[in-house]
Formats: structure tokens, sequence, C-alpha cells
């Protein structure tokens, strides 16, 4: 007779076995789908849990209850093959280590949504899956307000939207796959971001696998395609881009790094009042001078958006660092003509645009005529050295196929912009709500 101890040990033996074959049954029959996902598929090893209740992950390992999976298995495969996604996209898009300071109910609500929403627009056997009339609706909702649905702009609508605890608790109910309780585990910190590097990696090379295996004309894979370039996008710190305009120049004020306070002493020790060396007057330095920020006006714009922006904007240039005594910055309002022109000539006149700031124009979107503003303004000598322009725009209007002599750059918003037409001479830069609240504390 064996004795209980080891019965338990083997029948939990087996039971894992069974677990890991499952899988890796999944595993297997969503590569013959999904060729381009062979190495994030291949990211997991698999953990049996007794002490949990269904299924999650840490980046890592998936972790399963047995009873839980072994009933999604004999259910409906399909459920097992849309788990293992779900939770790989969870990893791939880093929604393990994005949560920051966002309330972690409605991020895990609208991280599951993304996934879903990829998920869903699957039409492959292995995953497929009827969506309920409800689930239609959420996505219809959403859908008014983002092209691209990914889970900041998701966490943002819901945000905004501020749905009652019943209705955000049913569509947690509607989206719920797996547990995101070991996102947030304390752990060795050097682990979070080895794995989120990792995943960032796999993402990168899965964008020029699917394009090159032919799955951006495939319908089923765009909005996951779609979703893997905005994440791929890169993204600036904003202060050190604006940088990027600045001009060196000599400054009036003293240069400590060029001044060597030994020889200074030992002068005045030596010759009393009379010193070996001087302090340099002259400092150079880089600072923005010459400067043309153009507002996109047009109705498919948001006027607290544009706001926020030049809140944002004057931010950076209101650092005294970043100025010079004198500068030269044209604020120009354009949808798809030009509605007016301000020139700020000193932190006084900056500030004094922000209090009294509106918009004008509201009509179609044409970026054409702020370049031939501007370069008209260029003709008359309106500037001594023009850097660079900015365009803070959703994208939506007709660029100019000549490249400018100066610098420019498009601003969008993050899962609010259409970039498809922007020229190849064109600097490129997404903002997040976030990058815009961090300065604007709204």
């Amino acid at each position: 007779m064996i004795d209980p101890v080891r019965q338990k040990q083997l029948d939990e033996l087996k039971t894992v076995e069974i677990g890991s074959d499952i899988l890796t049954n999944a595993r297997n029959e969503l590569y013959l789908n999904f060729r381009y996902l062979d190495i994030a598929l291949s990211s997991f090893i698999f953990e049996a849990d007794w002490s949990g209740t269904g299924l999650a992950t840490d980046g890592a390992v998936i972790y399963y209850h047995p009873e839980h999976l072994f009933a999604m298995y004999k259910s409906n495969r399909v459920w097992v093959n849309r788990a293992y996604l779900h939770m790989l996209f969870h990893c791939l898009f880093c929604h393990l280590y994005s949560r920051g300071n966002r309330e972690k109910a409605v991020w895990d609500l609208a991280c599951d949504i993304a996934i879903e929403s990829i998920l869903d627009g699957f039409y492959v056997k292995s995953v497929y899956r009827h969506q309920s009339g409800y689930r239609r609706e959420i996505y219809g909702r959403i859908g008014e307000r983002l092209k691209v649905f990914t889970a900041e702009g998701i966490y943002q609508f819901l945000q905004e939207k501020n749905f009652p605890a019943e209705q955000l608790h049913k569509m947690a109910g509607e989206f719920y796959v797996d547990s995101h309780a070991l996102w947030d585990q304390e752990q060795d910190p050097k682990i979070p971001v080895e794995r989120q590097n990792q995943w960032q990696n796999i993402r990168e090379k899965m964008e020029t696998e699917m394009e090159s295996f032919g799955e951006k004309d495939d319908k089923s894979s765009k909005n996951l395609l779609d979703q893997i370039k905005v994440e791929n996008r890169e993204q600036y710190d904003y202060k050190k881009f604006l940088r990027k305009f600045a001009v060196l120049k000599e400054e009036a004020e003293v240069d400590p790094d060029s001044f060597d306070y030994v020889f200074y002493t030992y002068g005045l020790s030596l010759y009393k009042n009379m010193p070996l060396i001087e302090p340099l007057e002259t400092k150079e330095v880089f600072k923005i001078e010459d400067f043309v920020i153009v507002i996109d006006t047009s109705m498919s714009v948001s006027g607290d958006l544009v706001s926020h922006f030049l809140q944002e904007t004057y931010g950076v240039l209101g650092e005294s660092e970043s100025y010079f005594r004198k500068i030269n910055i044209h604020i120009i309002q354009c949808d798809e003509e030009i509605r007016s022109d301000v020139t700020i000539t000193s932190r006084e006149e900056m500030e004094d645009y922000m209090e009294h700031f509106t918009l004008s124009g509201f009509g179609g979107t044409d970026f054409r005529p702020a370049f031939e503003y501007v370069n008209g303004l260029m003709n008359k000598g309106a500037f001594k050295k023009l850097r660079g322009l900015i365009y803070f725009t959703d994208g939506k209007g007709i660029y100019p196929v000549k490249m400018p002599p100066y610098d420019a750059a498009f601003v969008f918003m993050k899962d609010q912009y259409e970039d498809i037409s922007v020229p190849g001479w064109a600097m490129k830069v997404i903002l997040t709500p976030e990058d815009l609240v961090s300065v604007t504390g709204n």
C-alpha cells in the first residue's frame, strides 16, 4: 500500500503535468495561427498555484490554479488559448509596469478592455468568440473617442466619463480573464526593469515581422499592429526636445567654469588688491532665441488640450535658463488659414499671453499656410536665426511637400492623432495626458 503522503505527491505531480500539457498545447496551437508571436509565446514557464483562484502572470511565469484551468479546458479550449494570449499581450504592452499613480481598479479594467479588443479582432478558429451586445456597446463608445485602443487612452476615457462604481464593476466582469495581483508585488527593483526591456525588445521585433509577413494587410491583425506601432513610437522628454531648438550664444554673465580660483586668491595674497586672473564677463550658453509655435485651431482639436500644451511649453520656456534676455517667439493660430500671430519678446509678454489666451478659427486643417507665412516672415528679416517650428495638431490635414530651411516638428497627443501623411523631413513628438498634467497640475 502506497503511503498517503506519497500518493498525494504523485497526484499533485500528475496534476501539474496535465496543466503544463494544456498550456503547452495552447501555445503550439497559437503558434500555428500567429507565427510572428513565436518568441513571445515561448517566453513563459508554467507553474501550478493551489493558493490562487485562476490565472496570473508576473511577466515570466504563468501561474494557474489546476481546477480552474481544467474547467476552462473542458468547457472550450478556445478559452485557454485566449487566456494565454490575454496574459501575453499584457506583458507585450508592458501593462504590468506602466500603472504609475493611476487608480488600480480602473487601470486593470482599461488594460483588459485594450487586450480583449485585440483578441475580438482575430477571426481565427483557435481564439474566436462571439461578442456580446454589451461588449460591442462598450467598444462603440470608446471608438468614438479613440482611433487606437491603448490602455492609457481607455483609462483616460473611463476617468473622464466618471462611471458609477456599479457600471465599472459590470465592465470589469465582462472583460476579466486573469488576476493582476502579481503586477504590484514587491520584489527586486531590477527585475521589472529587465523584464520590461525584454518585452519591449520582443514588441519592436514583432512590428518588423508582422509587416514582413504581410500582416499589415490582414484585417484580423490590424488592431494589434496599430497598438504595437503606437507603443513602439519613440517617446520624448519634451523639455529635452525643446532644447534641440536652442542656439549657442554669448551672454554677459560670469562664467565660473572657466575661472580658476587658485590663481585669483594667490594674486590677492601676493599683490594685495591685484588678482592674477579675472573671471570672464561673458559666457557661452545654449538658449532659445528665435522660435515659432503653431497651434492647429481646427474643429478636430480640443481647446483644453491646446491650452494645456501651451502651458507645458510655457513651463519649459519660462525657466530662466531657457531664455536670452531678448527673445523672438511667434505664436501662430491656424486652421486652413492664419488666424493670429502674436510676437513674444519677453517673459512678461509670454505670461500676459497665457493669461488672456483664446482660440480662433475652428475651420478645416491645412498646414501649408503656416509654413508659407513663416517663410514670408523669414524673407522680411523677422528672425535673426530661426531654429525651429513646432506644430501642435491631431495630424488630420494637408502637409507641405517641400522641406523648410529650419527644423520642424509636429506634436501629437497619444491616441488622438493620425500621422500617416507626415513628411519624412519632419520630426514627430507624441505627448500623453500625463505629460501635460505634470506641468499644469490639472
